[in-house]
């Protein structure tokens, strides 16, 4: 009798236990099943090369599948609004780029989304210069090169971005003013076709970050005219900057980052932020970014959303001074 009353007992503190936190039970460990890393780019560009950098080490670390869908279309807004609607519990991720990010804002009405009321920052991943290549057809194989053409043939170029207001299309604009020329924007749905109709000779021009094109240029396939950092690029050690080659004041750089839904609980957050911190330390990766003319660069979450609503206020000024307009 005292051993069946001594088994109730701890029946009904066991039962009242699991009814007092069930979350305890039910939720376990953060990730119990696949991640999805959203790119709201078209395959082939620098955000989803800086997705895929990041994907496999991350699924090993975390011991679930973590994969990469891209959305692209309207200039980024499918992608950052499919995530800032998504539930927000960790699974449902943006990899996002600046150029969207902070400038996208200044330039549409009404996105779909916000940057800062809409989103968690959870991690910084790279950032890059911008590289100036050109069909192979053009006839010109520097940059005093290509501004005397653009002079010469008022009109007749044109140059491709990502997509309105993304960091190629205020490179072009900016381009244009420094320069006095003038050259017809085209916008892609994501870096991947614009430097597919690059190479065929169907768009002259591309202001892009090198991981897109640092393979094509280095294997004859498009010529790189210039960068826009400060020094030149250990990937395209032949290609000069801009400055050296007299245009000064054009630098230009985009970053690339990691974000969840606002309302994504702080611990899960953390999880991604040391885990993706982790994979950035380490030589292979920073092997296989630097490769590509891109630097890997690592934040908090706090350092991240500080940043990017100082990247609001800048490219907010950059816009209204280069006179962007949507077209």
């Amino acid at each position: 009798m005292q051993r069946r009353h001594l088994l109730a007992q701890l029946a009904a503190l066991s039962g009242a236990s699991l009814l007092a936190s069930p979350s305890a039970f039910a939720q376990g460990k953060y990730p119990q099943r696949p991640i999805t890393l959203v790119v709201p780019t078209a395959p082939g560009g620098s955000t989803d090369f800086t997705a895929r950098l990041v994907v496999e080490p991350l699924s090993r670390a975390l011991g679930q599948p973590v994969v990469v869908e891209n959305k692209p279309g309207a200039s980024g807004n499918i992608g950052n609004a499919y995530v800032a609607r998504a539930k927000p519990d960790g699974y449902t991720l943006l990899v996002s780029y600046s150029g969207y990010h902070v400038g996208n804002p200044h330039l549409f009405k009404q996105s779909g989304w916000d940057p800062v009321k809409d989103f968690a920052p959870v991690a910084m991943m790279t950032r890059a210069p911008q590289v100036i290549a050109v069909s192979p057809k053009l006839p010109v194989n520097n940059l005093k090169e290509l501004i005397a053409f653009a002079k010469a043939n008022p009109g007749k170029l044109n140059y491709a971005s990502s997509g309105n207001g993304s960091i190629q299309h205020i490179a072009g604009e900016l381009f244009k003013q420094l320069t006095g020329t003038f050259i017809t924007h085209i916008p892609y749905r994501g870096s991947g076709p614009a430097v597919q109709d690059l190479m065929a000779g169907q768009v002259d021009i591309f202001i892009t970050t090198p991981a897109g094109v640092v393979s094509q240029i280095q294997g004859g396939k498009l010529k790189g005219i210039a960068v826009t950092s400060a020094q030149r690029l250990a990937s395209l050690p032949g290609v000069g900057t801009a400055a050296e080659q007299g245009l000064k004041g054009y630098e230009l750089d985009s970053w690339f980052a990691l974000f969840a839904p606002a309302g994504t609980p702080a611990d899960v957050v953390q999880v991604l932020n040391t885990e993706i911190n982790r994979i950035l330390a380490s030589s292979e990766i920073r092997r296989k970014a630097g490769e590509s003319g891109t630097d890997v660069e690592q934040m908090t979450p706090q350092q991240l959303g500080d940043f990017t609503k100082k990247e609001l206020v800048y490219w907010g000024k950059v816009i209204q001074a280069a006179k962007i307009t949507l077209e």
